[in-house]
């Protein structure tokens, strides 16, 4: 009898440590918590809206004022493809096709020739509005855009200012082409999901 006392007292400690063990992996430290729920009413946010931009991006690497500039070049051993090219952009954002059409922002980032088959850019930028109430706001764009097919599309990441959680999508259509000096004219569709 004496002998089962140990053993059940230590079964005992051992599924009270354990119990105690997985009331802290659930709850958390509570003197060092790090992560809390929040409602979105204290931050300010309302009702999830749906919104289309249509703008009219313009990479212009030609020119005194060029908007887009080679940082990185391609290897020299590179394929047809330029794989591995990176330019910096800032890019005009326009209402209209022209260029004299209204500025209401700028495409800034990079984008980077990241396939060696066809040619596939990596693109990342931010659309940083300058007009109206969406001056200072910015969407967030990241993805793949395989320039010569018709319509390309690219996720919305995210956002700053009224497009804080952001997501959604863009589709670009390429309005404009100079095969001579790679200046390009493309129209993007945002559709975005915003508070």
């Amino acid at each position: 009898m004496a002998r089962s006392v140990p053993v059940l007292a230590s079964k005992f400690i051992t599924l009270l440590l354990l119990s105690s063990f997985a009331t802290i992996l659930v709850t958390g430290d509570q003197g060092h918590e790090f992560v809390r729920s929040l409602d979105r009413k204290l931050l300010g946010l309302k009702k999830e809206k749906l919104s289309h931009f249509k703008l009219y991006w313009h990479d212009i690497l030609t020119g005194q004022n060029p908007s887009a500039v080679q940082v990185v070049p391609p290897p020299s051993n590179t394929s047809r493809t330029a794989f591995g090219l990176v330019r910096m952009i800032d890019n005009p954002l326009t209402l209209g096709p022209e260029m004299s059409s209204k500025l209401v922002g700028r495409a800034q980032g990079f984008y980077a020739q990241a396939s060696q088959q066809d040619i596939g850019l990596l693109m990342a930028m931010n659309f940083a509005f300058i007009e109206g109430k969406y001056n200072g706001s910015t969407i967030t764009v990241l993805g793949k855009n395989a320039v010569f097919s018709t319509v390309r599309e690219m996720p919305v990441i995210g956002g700053s200012g009224l497009f804080r959680f952001a997501r959604g999508y863009v589709q670009a259509r390429t309005h404009k082409l100079d095969m001579t000096t790679g200046d390009a004219t493309v129209e993007y569709n945002v559709y975005v999901f915003h508070y």
